[in-house]
């Protein structure tokens, strides 16, 4: 039987396929599992790469390796600047940064809650459906790796970004880039690659030994 040429383009249009648009539902859904995920790992160890652009000081990058064991120990060690490092070795957070402050660190302790210290995939990944409105963005190709797209709008105003934007990997869930707009202005990028997961991971990364001659600033509670 031969079909009428309204009806047949009718059913072709009918036989495409549809774009995929997810609701708020789903996103919470991809945001979760990725937050589940990064809570059941014993250990991440990630190759990182850094951009924070502000329009008043101009823009920085900067490299290194990210390794984290919990929230209460991370370790971002780096090679460009090489030397900067910044610790969390389970009791204090320490930073060091001679590229830009010579002979001195920055003591302080762990903040009480973990959006508010330096563990950036905390902030992102802990607690999300509480303290984020989720949104999908889009599917999206990174480094030839299907990736969700999820923008996340804090809840609070007391936290320290007004907006994220997160590459989330359809296989494993971990981030492989993070956009961060900060309270202050600045834009922050984070971009994680050769991520290993639940490695046995040497205690010594979480410990920060004081250059000979390096001034100790002690910091109040930040929590």
């Amino acid at each position: 039987m031969k079909l009428a040429p309204l009806t047949a383009v009718l059913l072709a249009l009918a036989a495409l396929p549809r774009p995929h648009h997810l609701n708020a539902q789903d996103a919470n859904a991809v945001i979760g599992r990725a937050s589940r995920v990064y809570r059941s790992l014993s250990s991440l160890r990630a190759d990182f790469q850094q951009t924070i652009a502000d329009k008043m000081i101009g823009t920085f990058e900067s490299k290194g390796q990210l390794v984290q064991a919990g929230n209460n120990n991370l370790s971002m060690r780096f090679s460009d600047p090489d030397g900067d490092a910044i610790v969390i070795d389970g009791k204090h957070v320490w930073i060091y940064t001679p590229s830009t402050t010579p002979g001195q660190v920055i003591r302080l302790p762990i903040p009480n809650n973990p959006v508010y210290g330096p563990n950036l995939l905390a902030w992102i990944l802990d607690q999300p459906a509480e303290r984020y409105r989720s949104v999908y963005l889009r599917p999206e190709q990174l480094n030839n790796r299907a990736m969700d797209v999820v923008e996340l709008t804090p809840n609070s105003s007391e936290m320290p970004f007004t907006r994220a934007v997160v590459w989330l990997d359809k296989d494993d869930a971990l981030p492989r880039r993070i956009e961060i707009e900060e309270a202050s202005g600045a834009k922050r990028t984070l971009i994680l690659t050769r991520i290993h997961t639940n490695d046995q991971v040497n205690k010594s990364l979480f410990t920060f030994e004081p250059p000979k001659g390096t001034r100790i600033v002690d910091r109040g509670d930040q929590g």
